[in-house]
């Protein structure tokens, strides 16, 4: 369960919110008019080589020295 606090709060006493959070490992919501704009939370380093994540992801490539169009990129449709 995370707590939220208001923008002028977490800005008062940030210091002890990141304290907070590094010892219970709760996150922290920080809202601005009621919304929620950041978290803070225990930051947890990454075990994994950044290429073992892409690892498995492509799946057949048939053509890589082909020219890429941009209407090939799914990203953009």
């Amino acid at each position: 369960m995370s707590t939220q606090v208001s923008k002028s709060q977490f800005k008062a006493k940030a210091l002890e919110f990141f304290r907070q959070v590094e010892a219970s490992g709760e996150s922290v919501v920080v809202t601005d008019h009621g919304q929620a704009k950041l978290e803070i939370r225990p930051y947890i380093p990454q075990t994994r080589k950044p290429l073992d994540v892409l690892r498995g992801s492509v799946l057949r490539f048939d053509n890589p020295t082909a020219p890429i169009a941009e209407g090939d990129w799914e990203a953009l449709k």
